[in-house]
């Protein structure tokens, strides 16, 4: 079955029978053509329609092709399709055995390569967060985003993925975007663009539709475009010095550019923002916002020391640095609870406090990052391999966080506790679907999906965790020795 909404909808298609040369649907100026060696025919106002019986061995070849304002290209059927689709699926199969990865979970970790780079545009380099809009995290409610847009932090950490899996040409491609999208706002980050590096459309309700399962309001554009997100500065430093060690000199502007976004974090790091789960609510004091500004700066200092950048104010970065470890360790942990907390002098928890061991803010097998990780469990566990993000999302009736359930596994790695970190990390598989791909969020009874998918960030933190589990087992095979 063919039928074409385009607009969201609100268009009606012109489709009309061209005989040998397919079915022509006219969408404004663009145009659509479906060819097929089956027949198909009208569906009584509602697209096209074909019924036939496949067998072991049968094929049947369809072609949707658009163009955009201009001539159409109709490529033929029959081998030219057998073999354009053969030359394709090589080409991933060589990609995918490109991987450096040889470890228990290489088939989970070689689909989520592919899920990045199927979500990333060719032509800019660019990853969505996910290719899809408004799929809800609380089924027939209202927590329905637009995720086809391009997170910063999501970029930052496919940067530090692809990289860790070898894929150094595909990891550039996003470096170059996110050095290209940040230029015209610099020192200045938002949030997200589009997939050109443009600034974003203001949000809006599409009033018309509804989503799946009566899910509403179905959303166009994002809302946290307009947000403070401090934590963006520590992630794209980190990733693009990853990228900027490997080579012998980096250019004036790229350092000019370094400079700026630490000149920037030292100016705003004791602001309020919204911190990384956006939440439409007043800013706060976040304990990741606060991590990730000491990240961006250690990265730089550490890029100086190196010789990669010339002109830093070192000892104005060490000085700021310093006093926002002082700010986390200080505010940031609750003596009462025995954990760090989501804001600064706050009691809810937050899984986004394992980070502070993961981007070596402190060792994870230290006291406080220990009694953090029970309280965690104790509060945001329903059951083993699944962690909500914090305490007000389990309030809300939300799934537990994808990535967030990867981020323990991650955790328990670098802490020296293997075997929980394998035990967590087969217990979030098992909650992919058939092909090994994770939404956003994952119902805490059924398992089930939630939230707009495949989305990049999932499938990101299993990445990260799977190579962490590795470099832990390699140090423990070389102690052992």
């Amino acid at each position: 079955h063919f039928d074409p909404r385009p607009d969201y909808g609100r268009a009606i298609p012109s489709i009309k029978d061209t005989g040998k040369l397919g079915w022509r649907i006219n969408v404004g100026t663009n145009l659509l053509n479906l060819r097929s060696d089956i027949e198909l025919v009208r569906n009584n106002g509602a697209g096209l329609s074909g019924k036939l019986t496949l067998k072991r061995g049968d094929i049947v070849a369809f072609s949707l092709t658009f163009s955009e304002e201009g001539p159409a290209v109709l490529p033929p059927l029959g081998n030219f399709v057998r073999e354009k689709l053969k030359l394709t699926i090589d080409w991933w199969r060589r990609w995918a055995e490109r991987a450096k990865y040889d470890g228990p979970y290489r088939k989970q970790v070689i689909r989520s390569a592919l899920v990045l780079a199927l979500l990333s545009f060719a032509p800019s380099g660019a990853l969505v967060a996910a290719p899809t809009t408004s799929l809800p995290e609380r089924i027939g409610r209202d927590l329905n985003w637009d995720y086809r847009y391009c997170w910063l932090r999501d970029e930052a950490l496919a940067v530090r993925a692809l990289f860790g899996l070898g894929y150094d040409d595909d990891a550039e491609a996003f470096v170059s975007w996110l050095l290209h999208a940040t230029r015209l706002t610099r020192p200045r980050l938002d949030t997200l663009y589009n997939v050109y590096g443009e600034i974003t459309a203001p949000e809006k309700i599409l009033s018309h539709l509804s989503g799946y399962a009566g899910s509403r309001p179905v959303r166009l554009g994002n809302a946290a475009s307009d947000q403070l997100q401090l934590d963006v500065y520590g992630e794209v430093i980190e990733a693009v010095s990853r990228f900027l060690l490997g080579l012998s000199e980096i250019d004036r502007d790229t350092q000019n550019m370094l400079r700026g976004y630490g000149e920037y974090v030292c100016r705003n790091w004791c602001e309020p923002d919204n911190g990384m789960w956006e939440p439409r609510t007043p800013r706060q004091h976040y304990t990741h916002s606060r991590l990730l500004c000491w990240v961006a700066l250690d990265r730089l200092i550490d890029l100086h020391k190196r010789g990669r950048i010339k002109s830093l104010p070192v000892e104005k970065l060490t000085l700021i640095r310093e006093r926002i470890r002082s700010d986390i360790e200080t505010r940031g942990w609750n003596e009462k609870l025995q954990a760090y907390t989501q804001v600064l002098g706050g009691e809810s928890l937050d899984a986004n406090t394992l980070l502070l061991a993961i981007y070596a803010f402190e060792d994870a097998t230290s006291y406080r990052m220990q009694q953090t990780h029970e309280r965690l469990r104790e509060r945001l566990c329903p059951r083993v391999g699944l962690m909500y993000r914090d305490e007000r999302s389990k309030e809300k009736g939300e799934g537990v966080f994808g990535i967030c359930s990867f981020w323990e596994a991650n955790f328990l790695a670098r802490s020296g506790n293997l075997e929980e970190a394998h035990r967590v990390f087969a217990a979030v598989l098992e909650c992919a679907n058939d092909v090994d791909l994770f939404a956003e969020e994952i119902h805490p009874e059924t398992g089930d999906a939630l939230g707009n998918f495949p989305q990049a960030f999932t499938h990101l933190g299993l990445i990260s965790a799977a190579l962490a589990l590795r470099d832990s087992e390699e140090r423990r095979s070389k102690l052992t020795r």
